[in-house]
């Protein structure tokens, strides 16, 4: 796809030929002629949303956990990989039929990989959850000193290296007795020197056992996932993820209070740092995507939301970088998908800056009749069924919920059926009834 004259494209001749290398179906070994069929029915339904057209119908994504569905826990889930494939694989063959989505077990952590490499920002069920748990839970902690703003502005992949994965992994704290990787330049055996150390023995065995069990999952997991397109379920996803520039200072490197105070207390060097950072998440989300010749990078927002911060903080610190990472990546040809958590309902009108087809917002708790009026023409918006409406609601109620919210964001097209967030925990009930809904009322007439 990316061939020599890649770079003289458009960014929307290279949507286009991305969206091609979807429809073209190179190398998909489809298991009946029905699927066939379903995968190119679900694929323009899909693409016709993005694209701010009015498909067939509205398209609906679950994101939903079949554990729940079956009973099955957490922590059994992110330690036997087979249990974890036997009821993925017991849904999809159950629902296929109402799915436009294959339920792929890609985001179920790996924890027995995140347990060798001792990893200190999540606890997961076996693992400071209880078993019971379906998803893990973030460990804010401050990573990175105040003082420590000019190393990761004047050299943030070293910075990252020797200072940040060593507070992160403990499979890495060795790192922090490398050299720079500049002083490879002349004598490069003062370089690998360190890497006598007894701690560093110990971590390259630690790889190895890390490799292992990664291409142990990676096997079950990742092969299980891509049956999905032979079943008729397209994959537009690119294994693209990013985050906002200050989510990722304020979340993993700061911390919270850290960065809030950095506001007031150091505006400078942060606004350098989060340039920095902007710079590096560029590189790595367009890596990412490309390598897997895919469509989508997303790209969860977390302290951008109405209420953390002032509108003024929110155009001077958390959108310029974000802004100039999302224009990047659609130079690249790729789709962003903007998980909005919490509600953006002051954001809407700054954040309405991209062209047609090139943003998909992600809605959690937003008025969508607002998002649709400020968005509709130009960006793909999707979500707002409540979570805590699918855990505890009654199916009659989902249906009225989703009734409402297709009657406001279908017209016109470039609009996706979903819950607000990652919904675990959902009655199975309510997924159905989610699901049916747009089979009710979200056929367009053509």
């Amino acid at each position: 796809m990316l061939d020599e004259k890649w770079a003289q494209l458009t960014p929307e001749q290279k949507r286009a030929k991305r969206y091609d290398r979807l429809l073209n179906k190179e190398g998909i070994n489809f298991e009946s002629p029905l699927a066939e069929k379903n995968y190119n029915i679900r694929l323009q339904r899909i693409l016709d949303a993005y694209q701010i057209k009015e498909p067939d119908r509205v398209p609906v994504n679950i994101y939903a956990s079949p554990a729940s569905v079956y009973g099955i826990n957490g922590k059994t889930i992110m330690y036997d990989y087979d249990k974890l494939i036997s009821a993925w694989s017991k849904f999809n063959d159950e629902y296929a039929e109402k799915l436009d989505t294959f339920t792929a077990p890609s985001m179920v952590l790996p924890a027995s990989v995140y347990d060798l490499i001792d990893f200190k920002l999540y606890l997961w069920p076996g693992h400071g959850l209880p078993d019971s748990a379906l998803s893990q839970q973030f460990v804010e902690s401050v990573n990175m000193r105040d003082d420590e703003y000019d190393h990761l502005i004047r050299d943030s992949s070293d910075f990252f290296m020797r200072v940040y994965l060593p507070r992160v992994f403990g499979v890495f704290k060795p790192y922090k007795y490398s050299s720079p990787l500049f002083s490879l330049v002349e004598f490069p055996h003062a370089y690998f020197m360190p890497f006598m150390m007894p701690e560093f023995q110990e971590m390259w065995q630690k790889f190895q056992e890390i490799s292992q069990e990664l291409f142990r999952w990676s096997q079950k997991v990742g092969t299980y996932s891509s049956h999905g397109k032979s079943k008729g379920f397209p994959s537009v996803d690119g294994l693209g993820f990013g985050k906002a520039p200050f989510d990722t200072i304020g979340d993993t490197l700061r911390g919270t209070k850290g960065i809030m105070k950095d506001m007031y207390s150091q505006p400078g060097k942060l606004l350098q740092a989060l340039d920095s950072v902007a710079d590096m998440t560029i590189n790595s989300v367009i890596s990412s995507v490309n390598a897997n010749e895919g469509l989508i990078a997303t790209f969860p927002l977390h302290k951008g939301a109405d209420g953390w911060m002032s509108q003024k903080q929110f155009d001077t610190f958390y959108w310029p970088s974000l802004k100039k990472v999302i224009d990047a990546v659609i130079k690249e040809g790729i789709i962003v998908r903007c998980f909005a958590e919490g509600s953006y309902n002051t954001r809407l009108e700054t954040i309405n800056q991209f062209p047609k087809g090139a943003v998909q917002w992600w809605f959690d708790l937003t008025d969508m009749a607002k998002a649709k009026k400020i968005l509709g023409d130009r960006c793909c918006i999707q979500g707002n069924v409540p979570v805590s409406l699918l855990v505890t609601g009654t199916p009659k109620d989902v249906e009225e919920y989703c009734r409402k919210l297709i009657e406001t964001c279908a017209p016109g097209g470039g609009y996706i059926l979903s819950p607000g967030a990652q919904a675990d925990e959902a009655k199975m009930e309510n997924i159905i009834a989610m699901v049916d809904a747009v089979r009710e009322y979200g056929v367009y007439k053509k």
